[in-house]
């Protein structure tokens, strides 16, 4: 899981970063060397919350994304952003707590600190991705389309990769670029050595009789990380590449565990956040409806059947945000971008996400969870299995009020976005964790604050 290491990587970064803030703001103020003392009489609880400000205010800004395409002037602005914000809540939870008052001022000082260690450490960070004398030298295995497909990701991730070429072992046609496809007179293992590779990615559209497995043996043997196609695309792009699986490589594959202790946890969590969502949103609740009623006629409330766990059907309750007779004479259809069908209010609504708060009652229900695959409506379910591959698959967990594929691919429309969003709804359920749902939770507050992806 490339990506979450990736992230945990530049968090504990900052994390450091800020606790090296303390002890140099100190320094500052008294102009004498701090001791363990004088951080901690700042007080454990002002650490903790100024360290989980100051790294929530990082990730609301997305500074831990792309970084293989940030400029020293776009992470710049994103600090500046991301301390202001920090700042902000910084000052609330000093003037209203007594116990955060006292280290008010070495607060202020700590955060332009942070701030600089955070440029510089990102700032190295992002060049130890683009510099190619760390990189890790990929060979592929392979020159069929299958080896095409993986070559060109290769470029397009935000990972220090770099691609040695492609290996022919077999008949099949080339369909590479003909100067990358690499001589192998003496070998697999003196091609590897040749080439100082540090990754094998096995890429053959077809491996019976044309595998060298001695080759790959000796490779692997002398320190050379030897990987499939798939679960390398799994690990550099966040989504299973579909058309390159089969159910034995899912079967064996090291993932798809949802374990009883998992289960509780989920729901547990699925619990607590939807019983805070209600309690916060529970005041706005009447001015919601209200302002419903006054933009177009019509009910509140939205009740539609979808398809959950084990493909049981349930009803998913929303806000309208769409005309009363919005599908009259035409059916079940997709939304589309600048759907006429949709109210004016509907449209804001969807952006922010607000028409979704009722889904926390079926959270409570324990027909949905916090986090998942998002329900699909049976009409569409039907037509997706005859035409995708493993779309039953997606309906193994429970749907979700967010997922990782709503927070990384834009609202689905058609049979080729649900194979995209399949691709990350399979990628989620073979990587379902507690800690992978809480990513994707904090990655929906990004979305709902900057209005991405919806209709």
């Amino acid at each position: 899981m490339e990506l979450h290491k990736r992230m945990i990587l530049l968090v504990m970064g900052d994390i450091v970063s800020a606790l090296l803030s303390l002890p140099v703001a100190l320094l500052i103020r008294n102009r004498t060397i701090p001791t363990i003392g004088d951080v901690r009489g700042l007080g454990y609880g002002v650490i903790v919350v100024y360290i989980t400000i100051v790294v929530f205010s990082s990730f609301l800004v997305e500074f831990y994304r792309n970084h293989n395409e940030m400029f020293a002037s776009d992470m710049a602005i994103k600090i500046a952003f991301s301390l202001g914000l920090s700042a902000y809540v910084l000052a609330l939870f000093t003037y209203t707590l007594p116990a955060g008052s006292q280290g008010s001022g070495i607060l202020a000082v700590s955060l332009v600190i942070f701030g600089m260690l955070q440029f510089i450490c990102h700032f190295l960070y992002r060049h130890y991705v683009n510099f190619k004398g760390f990189a890790r030298r990929i060979l592929i295995l392979g020159v069929g389309p299958l080896a095409d497909h993986v070559g060109a990701i290769i470029p397009s991730t935000d990972e220090n990769y770099v691609l040695s070429g492609y290996v022919n072992c077999s008949n099949e046609a080339s369909q590479v670029p003909v100067g990358t496809v690499l001589e192998n007179k003496g070998g697999l293992y003196e091609t590897v050595r040749q080439q100082k590779a540090d990754k094998i990615v096995v890429s053959l559209s077809e491996r019976r009789g044309v595998f060298p497995f001695h080759e790959v043996m000796a490779c692997k043997l002398s320190g050379v990380e030897v990987i499939d196609a798939p679960s390398f695309y799994e690990k550099v792009t966040g989504k299973l590449f579909l058309e390159g699986i089969n159910p034995s490589w899912i079967i064996f594959s090291d993932g798809f565990k949802v374990s009883s202790w998992l289960r509780g946890g989920k729901r547990a969590m699925d619990l607590i956040c939807a019983l805070i969502g209600i309690i916060l949103t529970l005041p706005f609740l009447p001015l919601i409806a209200l302002a419903i009623k006054l933009d177009s006629a019509g009910p509140v409330f939205y009740r539609q059947e979808r398809v959950g766990e084990k493909e049981k059907h349930f009803f998913l309750y929303k806000f309208r945000t769409m005309r009363a007779d919005a599908e009259n004479g035409t059916g079940a259809v997709w939304a589309q971008k600048n759907d006429t069908r949709i109210t004016r209010l509907g449209a804001f609504f969807r952006k922010c996400r607000i028409d979704e708060l009722p889904q926390f009652i079926n959270v409570l229900s324990g027909d949905m969870s916090m986090v998942g695959p998002r329900p699909e409506r049976p009409e569409f379910v039907e037509k997706l299995k005859e035409r995708i591959p493993y779309y039953s698959e997606r309906h193994f967990v429970k749907p979700g009020v967010t997922g990782w594929a709503q927070v990384r691919y834009p609202y689905g429309a058609s049979v080729e976005d649900a194979v995209e969003k399949l691709r990350y709804d399979l990628y989620y359920i073979k990587n379902i964790s507690l800690a992978f749902d809480l990513m994707i939770i904090l990655e929906t507050i990004q979305v709902v604050l900057f209005r991405r992806g919806a209709r």
